[in-house]
């Protein structure tokens, strides 16, 4: 009797660990979701028309529905629309059957973050992409963290308590009947081999839980933000200033790889613009440095390769020294001038060697972020050029990080969830002329649409070959 009611109610702690000890869904968690997974289509104000609709008063329009038809449409918006859903498929006739991307990896918790960090940016107001409608202040659904550890701890106690009220009760059982049965202590109950066998099977469980998850995540890095060796801000350069991304990433229409652009090109600018608005000379005097250009003269080094560093320290100190002083209007230079020249050259010389680079002169070795595996074939013309697809669908929004991340976690899995939900642009695209079988359909209206499955975007010797 004991035996089974300890398991049971064991089973029952066990079956309620995972939902405890979850984190509870928060602003701030929702803030992180929403920049690595919504940003490249919704507007960060929550009110203005982007890619996709402003998402202010999310949960009021999708009010007469139940919460579950939300996350199913956040995971799968195409799978809900073909069941018939009627919100669902209003709001995909309203933006023209644009595809939403689906992110089947969300948890509810994840959405209802998201959903927490949309009300608390939105400031009541809508412009262009959303139905306009009252504004309805939405309360913060958040449980301190604390209190799930809390509650957990006192099951664990009560479990421990009715353990021993049922040993107590088997001895007073015995007694009735004539019996004689030793009260048993805590330890002896914790350590019985009921009790043990009991924990060992639920480590084993959960032990092979995380090994599998684990090993699914095996070598991806969503999220990756490493230290680059010169501080290049995608915010300022692709946001504030608007340069195209294949202005710097020009391999992205024409070849397998976006390549990472040679120092050549940011001199197309830079020649022009030699102290930056956030770093002064701290981190342009690395590029004039790798490439031997000297900003004092505006004239590149001859025989550059061949400098010391000692010789090299003293033309770059000096547009260092030069600059520092034209800002603060000094006269000869201070202390504080002094160790910003130092500090700086230091940090130059730093970020432009390393154990097998030994010399300031060569190319910028920057940290690469994104990586697939050597088995895997993937070619950004066929995405760029051919596909159409703006570099956000898969970067997330560059133009809004100050320091690169890797914003997608560039699964299998979630590569054929595109391919599946994507939608084929046929108009005004002459590599898809050759596919006359689908235009015939489409004109016919035998298919509303043409996805990247359709035309082979599954078949395995496409990417593995």
């Amino acid at each position: 009797m004991l035996n089974r009611l300890a398991k049971f109610y064991l089973l029952i702690l066990l079956g309620l660990a995972p939902l405890l000890l979850s984190a509870a869904p928060t602003p701030e968690s929702g803030k992180s979701l929403f920049k690595n997974n919504c940003a490249q289509c919704h507007a960060k104000n929550m009110k203005s028309k982007a890619t996709g609709p402003a998402l202010g008063l999310l949960e009021e329009r999708w009010a007469d529905y139940p919460r579950t038809d939300l996350y199913s449409w956040v995971r799968n918006s195409q799978k809900l629309i073909a069941t018939g859903h009627p919100r669902a498929n209003a709001l995909y006739n309203e933006w023209n059957k644009s595809v939403m991307q689906p992110f089947p990896n969300l948890t509810d918790e994840d959405i209802e973050s998201i959903i927490l960090y949309v009300n608390g940016t939105y400031d009541g107001t809508l412009g262009g992409g959303a139905s306009k409608g009252p504004v309805v202040a939405v309360e913060e659904k958040t449980t301190p963290r604390w209190w799930y550890y809390g509650l957990l701890s006192i099951l664990g106690f009560l479990a421990l308590i009715l353990a021993r009220i049922i040993s107590n009760l088997n001895v007073l059982a015995a007694a009735k009947d004539g019996g004689t049965v030793a009260p048993r202590t805590l330890w002896q109950i914790l350590s019985s081999k009921g009790v043990i066998s009991f924990l060992l099977f639920a480590a084993i469980i959960l032990g092979g839980y995380t090994t599998v998850n684990n090993a699914i995540s095996l070598g991806r890095q969503q999220g990756y933000a490493p230290d680059q060796p010169i501080a290049f801000s995608h915010e300022t350069h692709a946001g504030l200033h608007k340069i195209e991304c294949q202005y710097c990433h020009d391999g992205a229409r024409r070849s397998k790889h976006a390549v990472i652009p040679a120092a050549n090109t940011c001199m197309n600018c830079h020649r022009a613009i030699t102290v930056g608005s956030k770093h002064g000379t701290a981190e342009l005097t690395k590029i004039f440095a790798s490439v031997g250009y000297n900003p004092n003269d505006n004239t590149y080094i001859e025989n550059y390769d061949q400098k010391s560093q000692e010789e090299l320290a003293v033309i770059y100190k000096k547009w260092i020294a030069d600059s520092y002083l034209a800002e603060k209007s000094l006269e000869e230079l201070d202390k504080a001038g002094e160790e910003l020249v130092s500090t700086q050259w230091n940090s130059l010389v730093k970020s432009l060697t390393n154990e097998q680079k030994t010399k300031v002169q060569g190319p910028i070795e920057w940290v690469r972020i994104h990586n697939l595996p050597d088995h895997v074939y993937f070619n950004h013309a066929q995405h760029v050029a051919v596909g159409k697809l703006e570099c956000q669908n898969c970067h997330g929004a560059v133009e809004e990080m100050e320091t690169m991340a890797q914003h997608s976690p560039l699964s299998m899995g979630w590569c054929i969830n595109c391919h599946r939900e994507t939608e084929v642009q046929f108009g005004d695209n002459e590599y898809y002329q050759s596919y006359m079988k689908y235009h015939d359909d489409l004109a016919d209206g035998k298919m509303d649409k043409v996805t990247v499955e359709d035309i082979g975007g599954l078949e395995c010797q496409k990417c593995h070959y």
